[in-house]
């Protein structure tokens, strides 16, 4: 996470700094907190294409997005592949929480108010029993 932000830093930048580099979301193990990174990742599934067969998928899958997210594209986009010539949509759905960016749903956001705990509680009792 770069420190101090630039004048000309995207917004997503901006509310990343303002997460993890503040007491909201600081901590001195946190890769997002300080310098490092881990040691493994997922980058040898760059090059697979492992978004290409989520329509084939049976379980029941909620995503919830922000729609001032800067990644909030992707969740529309898979949703649409996911759905698309499907027989398994009943159990797929995409909540967009209006006004939220990317680290308001880590917690809420500034008034702690954002993450739709009761969406959250039905749709796990209606599909994982």
């Amino acid at each position: 996470m770069v420190d101090p932000v630039p004048a000309d830093a995207p917004q997503f930048i901006r509310d990343y700094n303002a997460y993890y580099k503040t007491d909201r979301g600081y901590h001195a193990r946190s890769v997002n907190s300080n310098d490092g990174w881990n040691v493994t990742g997922t980058m040898s599934f760059i090059n697979q294409p492992i978004n290409q067969y989520t329509n084939e998928i049976r379980s029941a899958v909620l995503m919830v997005h922000g729609d001032k997210a800067h990644s909030y594209y992707f969740s529309k986009d898979e949703y649409k592949k996911m759905t698309t010539n499907s027989k398994y949509t009943d159990n797929k759905e995409l909540m967009t929480i209006p006004g939220a960016v990317h680290t308001d749903l880590y917690d809420g956001g500034k008034n702690r108010d954002l993450i739709p705990f009761d969406k959250l509680d039905t749709f796990f009792n209606q599909y994982l029993n």
